[in-house]
């Protein structure tokens, strides 16, 4: 009797080490059986800022987290109000997520200052300058527990664009949030570069969205086009924008390719689609203690590509090149409601 406790206590303590040890060995069964659970604060509701959610939870799948698998998800929308952005990371680190995911600029930094005393990585995703707003150094190194991606505007390729589609062009108007670092970076590089291209920039601030239509209005008399930012306020007025500058037969680029699907002309700009994949598969590696969050360098998409609304240039009465539209990665001849 004594051999057979004895026997049986052996074999749950070899049990318990070999269960021990495998939880120690990446890629086994065990460790397959964590179910992550990740907080995304998304700053507002509009095309690319959706694209990049749907984006990162595909990176995710591609590595091995899987939403209803190994991975719980929480979406919660700011609806462009940094205070609520703030309450949104406030909650999700009072839940003590995995990771906060937070998309675009006010909700990254909001992330990072709710997490930044516990150990919950922040990853970010559409941040047009990661240095301005603090979360990375110079040399693009994370100050902290954060990392993730940058939706920097290809600005140069922008305006070389801009200057082929219209050959007599003279001014440039950008309308932007005062509030938004990313667009006051962007703009100080339209201004740098403008010269170059024989374009004067012309800006038009606003703090809210109700100040949106007159301030369109005033640059709608001053300029012979107008280029969009990222900028959310603005984004999420681009209807409006639209609807005023087709009045007036001015045309309106885009920075991305959801921008030209609604009625901007062309645009230089990112699939965020493809940076949200990005994103995701940072976040993956993070997640299965493959990286550590602080080692990880902010990413950007390499290069640009080119999209074209068709449809907007035959309204507008203007020829565009068959190079020029051959070389477009889409062609869209139609305008989303």
């Amino acid at each position: 009797m004594k051999k057979r406790v004895i026997t049986i206590l052996l074999c749950m303590v070899m049990g318990m080490c070999f269960g021990g040890c495998s939880k120690e060995k990446p890629g086994n069964g065990a460790e397959n059986k964590k179910v992550y659970q990740i907080g995304i604060s998304q700053f507002a509701e509009h095309g690319s800022l959706d694209n990049c959610r749907k984006g990162f939870i595909k990176g995710l799948e591609e590595e091995g987290v899987i939403e209803g698998k190994n991975l719980k998800i929480k979406v919660k929308n700011a609806i462009a109000d940094q205070g609520t952005a703030k309450q949104i990371s406030d909650t999700f680190v009072a839940e003590d997520v995995d990771m906060i995911c937070a998309i675009a600029t006010p909700s990254a930094q909001s992330a990072y200052n709710s997490a930044m005393q516990t150990d919950i990585p922040v990853i970010y995703t559409a941040v047009t300058n990661p240095i301005a707003a603090k979360l990375t150094n110079k040399e693009g190194m994370p100050v902290g527990k954060v990392t993730g991606t940058s939706d920097k505007l290809p600005i140069k390729e922008q305006l070389k664009m801009i200057r082929k589609v219209l050959p007599r062009a003279k001014k440039i108007g950008i309308m932007y949030t005062t509030s938004e670092v990313n667009s006051i970076s962007a703009i100080k590089e339209y201004e740098k570069l403008a010269d170059k291209y024989n374009f004067t920039i012309v800006k038009k601030g606003v703090t809210q969205t109700a100040d949106i239509p007159l301030a369109v209005e005033e640059l709608l008399t001053e300029v012979d086009c107008i280029t969009n930012l990222t900028d959310n306020t603005v984004v999420n007025s681009l209807s409006t924008i639209l609807e005023k500058a087709n009045k007036k037969n001015i045309p309106v680029f885009g920075s991305e390719i959801e921008q030209v699907k609604l009625g901007c002309l062309a645009a230089e700009g990112l699939d965020y689609v493809e940076l949200g994949k990005q994103t995701g598969r940072m976040a993956a590696k993070i997640l299965k203690g493959e990286k550590k969050v602080s080692e990880m360098k902010c990413e950007t998409i390499s290069e640009p590509a080119l999209y074209i609304n068709t449809k907007v240039a035959k309204n507008m009465k203007i020829i565009l090149e068959k190079e020029f539209i051959e070389n477009a990665k889409e062609k869209f001849a139609t305008i989303s409601k």
